[in-house]
């Protein structure tokens, strides 16, 4: 027997690789009935995907970002990994917890817990497992963007409410200012709070009614489901309402963009008329920025004549690339799969930049099957960007309600699944956030902001 094979170095070697795997596992974070949240150092953290459970590793986590909220999960059960019996055990008197991450950063394991009973729905937020390592708190998830436009460090509110002020005594008369203040102030809107520090991406929410009815929609629930996070706008503005705000924004940052399509609102595709008139009074006065629509490309004819009128980029909302669980969570109502991938077509016939607002859910989102019908979609239709955002909704609900059944062998994982992409498309954008890209020959004001504009 050679040196290298005696039983007393073979006996060390294997007590090495434990300490080491000791060393690279995140510990349980759990909280009791009161709230209070505390480490289970002899219990491993678990991650979950699809109600399946996987042992959490260091590699597998990152340090929880400035920003981020720790929430319990109120009558769940904590679920975690005992080494002392090699198995997954239930705390049945300890709660689960869960990281609501800022935005920049995609979910790769949601926190592990099982049910009993017929118990209500989770809030639409987004739950990320936790685990905790020499008293700093790790979650599950991967940084897609390095951004700092919505990170709320950098938002004074004294200069947001500073903002609005100045922007309501401008323009009085602007009802849109008003909605958008409030977003801003009661809401916590990343971009309204931009709009009134004159930086990065302005809102123009425009529609009140929707023709999808998404699962996880945050401004319109049905009675007794779960609460919406942002009410929904209730009326629409004018198209001069709309240029007034765009045109103050744009001439007052240095790269801006503007944006349809907003949290606080339905389907901005329902108001193309007055969208239309938007656009073409914008571009009478500056061809500077980028106007942005966030859609669900549920109107490809609506889509030529907008970016006929000036539009620049669209990004489109999707939780698959496939018809079956896209029809599943958005419910369209007088449109189809169809119709999303014709939008997409005509955005880019006419020169436009499309961006893909992929709704992620560990354990589908980066299954075999869905990434296979991803790349096929990314190809054919020639995308440009993916925007990996959470999709924020009960992690087994979905699965439930969308009647979603995957092998555990078949998911591939959410980070190498960006990672995979990344080489397999290098000209395609990564991120979070839309970006500023145009086509048109930018920086060119013909004249001052009518600021008279009704």
């Amino acid at each position: 027997m050679s040196a290298e094979a005696t039983p007393r170095k073979v006996h060390l070697m294997t007590a090495a690789k434990k300490l080491i795997e000791e060393v690279n596992v995140g510990r349980l974070l759990v909280s009791d009935r009161l709230g209070k949240i505390f480490e289970m150092p002899q219990l491993e953290a678990v991650g979950m995907k699809a109600g399946a459970f996987f042992v959490l590793k260091m590699r597998d986590l990152i340090r929880l970002p400035p920003g981020s909220e720790i929430f319990t999960l109120p009558d769940r059960i904590a679920v975690a990994y005992d080494p002392g019996s090699l198995s997954f055990v239930q705390e049945k008197n300890r709660l689960p917890v869960a990281a609501f991450l800022p935005p920049g950063y995609t979910v790769t394991y949601n926190s592990a817990y099982s049910e009993a009973g017929d118990l209500k729905p989770l809030p639409l937020f987004t739950y990320a497992a936790c685990a905790v390592r020499d008293r700093d708190i790790y979650a599950a998830a991967v940084r897609v963007d390095k951004s700092l436009c919505h990170d709320s460090r950098f938002m004074d509110m004294k200069l947001v409410k500073r903002g609005a002020a100045r922007l309501k005594k401008i323009f009085p008369k602007n009802r849109l200012i008003k909605h958008l203040e409030r977003c801003a102030l009661c809401y916590g809107c990343p971009n309204a709070k931009n709009l009134f520090l004159s930086r990065y991406e302005a809102p123009l929410p425009i529609s009140p009614a929707c023709n999808a009815q998404c699962a996880g929609c945050i401004s319109y629930q049905p009675k007794k489901r779960c609460p919406v996070t942002q009410p929904r706008i209730k009326f629409i503005p004018t198209p001069g309402e709309i240029a007034q705000i765009a045109l103050y924004h744009i001439g007052n940052v240095k790269r801006p963009i503007v944006s349809f399509g907003q949290g606080c609102e339905g389907e901005p595709l329902l108001s193309t008329d007055v969208i239309e008139k938007a656009i073409r009074s914008i571009r009478r006065c500056s061809s500077k920025g980028v106007i942005n629509m966030n859609t669900n490309g549920s109107r490809p004819d609506a889509v030529a004549r907008l970016f006929d009128s000036g539009l620049d980029s669209i990004r489109v909302s999707l939780n698959s690339a496939r018809e079956k669980y896209y029809v599943r969570y958005y419910k369209p109502k007088d449109y189809s799969f169809s119709d999303v991938l014709k939008s997409v077509k005509e955005a880019k016939k006419r020169n436009g930049f499309v961006s893909l607002n992929y709704l992620t859910m560990p354990g589908f989102t980066d299954s075999k099957d869905e990434i296979d019908a991803f790349k096929k979609l990314i190809e054919k239709a020639r995308i440009d960007m993916i925007q990996w955002r959470n999709l924020n909704y009960d992690p087994l609900r979905y699965f439930k309600e969308l009647e979603i059944s995957i092998k555990t062998e078949d998911m591939f994982g959410v980070k190498e699944m960006i990672d995979m992409l990344r080489r397999e498309f290098p000209k395609l954008k990564m991120g979070y956030f839309n970006p500023y890209e145009t086509s048109h020959k930018p920086d060119i004001t013909l004249r001052e902001v009518p600021f008279a504009i009704v």
